[in-house]
């Protein structure tokens, strides 16, 4: 008796195997679909905790920072004196603080210019190659800077300026200045 609930029985037929899936397009759709669980997944967490109520938590009550900053200690100084000042006023400016604006602040914080004089300890040559170092570095990165308190004026934050007083000082040092 035949089985009426089966498909009749094909005949085999004389095509060639597919061909073999390449690295990439394998990666492709193991890609393709992870995104899909993925999405999958985002959607099921989005309705399993949509009756949680969300409260905003504002990062500065979250995050907090100890009262007295821990003593930066000053690194191995360049052994050239224009390189070795521009350290100092990097690590013066890790220590002290870095503004804009003014030379210096009402907290003590200093500006690039402001850092580097403090260093200088009063030395006018020393200061004035130190200044002719840093504006190099700064004019090998962008090109159309008039003056270092210009340039360190044209930043919200500290990072830029600090690493061009770094790259200035590995500069200084490669001049043997």
């Amino acid at each position: 008796m035949q089985n009426l609930t089966s498909a009749p029985a094909r005949p085999p037929t004389t095509t060639q195997a597919p061909a073999e899936l390449s690295l990439e397009d394998r990666l492709a759709l193991v890609d393709a679909a992870m995104t899909v669980k993925l999405d999958e997944a985002a959607v099921a967490f989005e309705v399993n905790t949509a009756h949680i109520p969300a409260e905003v938590v504002d990062l500065a009550d979250a995050i907090t920072v100890p009262l007295e900053p821990a003593p930066h200690p000053l690194p191995d100084l360049y052994p050239t004196p224009v390189a070795a000042l521009l350290q100092r006023a990097h690590h013066r400016l890790v220590t002290d603080g870095w503004c804009s604006g003014a030379l210096i602040d009402e907290r003590g914080a200093r500006c690039l210019l402001g850092a580097i004089r403090k260093e200088a300890g009063g030395d006018q040559g020393l200061e004035t190659r130190g200044i002719q170092v840093l504006t190099d570095a700064i004019r090998r990165k962008f090109r159309e800077v008039d003056s270092v308190p210009s340039f360190n004026d044209s930043w919200a934050n500290s990072r830029i300026p600090m690493r061009m007083l770094e790259e200035a000082a590995s500069l200084a040092d490669a001049r043997a200045m």
